[in-house]
């Protein structure tokens, strides 16, 4: 329940704090005295978005903080989940700062206003005068029938379920996008990808074929050039050998005079060493030369398929051919694991719809149980509200599309005259009926929501009287299990209330406030007479006032 409210710096009020009680209880105050001013600030505290006008006085920061008793609320696991310290007297403050900068607060703990809402949900239920239009909405008839059938979390869950599968059908359409556009280059790819396997591609190979190429293109050059370099090297008596020789024994001689000649000498031999072994090479080498123009044009063929596939592929190397055969490899894959993803998306979702079917068929089953009872408690009640001859008919109608509540489209068919035809509730209902048919809902709802406490702002619009009595009599039974507030004009309400405050405007060095105060028991006399008889307040207007109260 709402405890207290503290309001300083907002509108037309500097500062003021006001407790509350359970049970029922009463808001008066003439046309333009602030009463909405209240209601805005209490809006604020529960996440409404701010307003720097808002601000009484724009050089000093506006506070509202709301303390509510929540321990019969179940709301440990709000708080758990968000990280905030949980109180039995949980204190909501609001922070308006000059600079239009605004902040909230759960227990001095910073929060988001998407956290405060989502809280204020749990705590108080505002209903105003346009709220009343909400009746004739499908998303509020589906939650009335809901609450009755003991299904809002499960119809929650469902929705969320729903949520997932719109998801993964997203993803699969975007999947199938995908799988379209790669399909339609699939064949020229998965022909790129193979060309390139059957050119059989190693880093290196370019090389070595233009290597051999070289050689066998000039095997004619190389063998004479070989066959030169032999004789010049070998000749028995002017041959490079044969000198050399010849050149390594005369140092011999002088080897033993000095470790210089020595070292000369070693070097010689090793010189002869080495020719020997590079004349072998020559002799072995010309030897093998043999020209082979079926091996030249094998390498022929092969180094024009790589000069061809690096043309095509706008590159100047085998590594380059190898980086793109792995992309085309890596596309080619991919068509396939797209494939296989659609499967199991497909398999995915189809057991997801399998599921949310059966939900919309247990929702249907329990609505259509428990819309018998609901039409009945709402007709009873109209009927105390001088409604009589109401009828009303809540049509549930199944569809094959999902939607937030299940596969059922929902009417609310109502007539309020004997002998009138039932009609769309939004289109045969007056303002009067409106209210009267809200105040219905939410009697017969409030035996079976949680909701701690509801706050009416003049649901009493368009009716008087004998009607405004029963409106009276029936929140006052709802104060039974409920902290029930009504901001009402009509004397007959207000004289229901456990406890009745009154907003006025007073000046104050010439300045204009709203104040709100608790009445005394005299005091509410004089409030509810002026309610009946006006500013001039008769004795007749007195006494009536006592009855009321009485």
């Amino acid at each position: 329940m709402l405890n207290a409210l503290s309001i300083k710096n907002y509108a037309l009020i500097e500062k003021l704090a006001i407790d509350f009680s359970n049970g029922f209880t009463i808001i008066t105050g003439e046309t333009g005295a602030g009463k909405s001013i209240l209601l805005g600030a209490l809006g604020l505290v529960l996440g409404k978005r701010a307003d720097l006008n808002s601000l009484k006085n724009k050089e000093e920061k506006c506070i509202i903080e709301a303390s509510f008793q929540i321990e019969k609320y179940n709301l440990e696991a709000f708080f758990a989940e968000n990280d905030i310290d949980f109180e039995q007297q949980t204190i909501i403050r609001r922070e308006i700062l000059p600079n239009g900068k605004s902040r909230a607060f759960i227990n001095d703990s910073p929060v988001s206003l998407q956290q405060v809402t989502e809280l204020g949900i749990f705590l108080i239920d505002i209903h105003s005068q346009h709220q009343t239009l909400e009746i004739t909405e499908s998303k509020y008839q589906f939650e009335m029938i809901d609450a009755l059938s003991n299904q809002r979390e499960a119809v929650a869950a469902f929705y969320s379920k729903l949520q997932g599968l719109k998801n993964l059908e997203s993803t699969l359409e975007q999947l199938k996008s995908s799988l379209q556009n790669q399909v339609k280059e699939q064949d020229y790819t998965t022909f790129l990808y193979e060309e390139l396997v059957a050119s059989n591609l190693q880093i290196g190979i370019q090389e070595e074929l233009e290597e051999e190429l070289s050689k066998l293109s000039n095997v004619e050059l190389i063998r004479e050039q070989l066959e030169k370099a032999i004789t010049l090297s070998d000749n028995e008596q002017f041959g490079i050998l044969q000198n050399l020789k010849e050149v390594k024994n005369l140092i011999f001689k002088i080897s033993t005079i000095s470790n210089q000649y020595a070292q000369i000498h070693e070097r010689l031999e090793s010189i002869q060493i080495e020719f020997k072994d590079i004349l072998n090479e020559m002799n072995g080498l010309a030897d093998t030369l043999v020209f082979e123009p079926e091996q030249l044009e094998v390498i022929n063929s092969r180094l024009q398929i790589i000069y061809n596939l690096q043309k095509k592929h706008q590159v100047l190397s085998i590594e380059e051919l190898l980086d793109i055969q792995n992309s085309l490899e890596d596309k080619v894959d991919s068509i396939v694991n797209i494939e296989n993803e659609i499967g199991k998306l497909e398999v995915e979702i189809s057991k997801l719809n399998e599921v949310l079917t059966l939900m919309s068929q247990e929702f249907r089953a329990n609505r259509l149980m428990n819309i018998p009872k609901l039409e009945t408690q709402l007709i009873e009640v109209l009927k105390l509200l001088g409604m009589p001859d109401a009828q009303i008919k809540i049509a549930l109608n199944p569809t094959s599309l999902f939607n937030a509540y299940g596969q059922d489209e929902i009417q609310f068919l109502f007539s309020a005259n004997k002998g009138s035809d039932l009609g769309l509730l939004k289109k045969v209902a007056s303002g009067g009926e409106m209210s009267r048919l809200m105040l219905a809902v939410k009697a017969v709802l409030s035996n079976y929501s949680q909701l701690p406490t509801i706050l009416f702002d003049e649901i009493d619009t368009g009716v008087s009287g004998e009607i405004a009595d029963k409106m009276g009599e029936i929140m006052k039974d709802m104060s039974k299990n409920m902290q029930v507030f009504s901001i009402t004009h009509l004397p007959q309400i207000a004289a229901k209330g456990d406890e009745h405050f009154k907003v006025f405007k007073t000046n104050i060095n010439e300045v204009t406030q709203t104040q709100i105060e608790q009445l005394s028991s005299e005091n509410r006399i004089i409030e509810i007479a002026q309610m009946l008889s006006g500013s001039s307040v008769s004795d007749s207007a007195i006494n009536h006032a006592k009855a009321l109260l009485n």
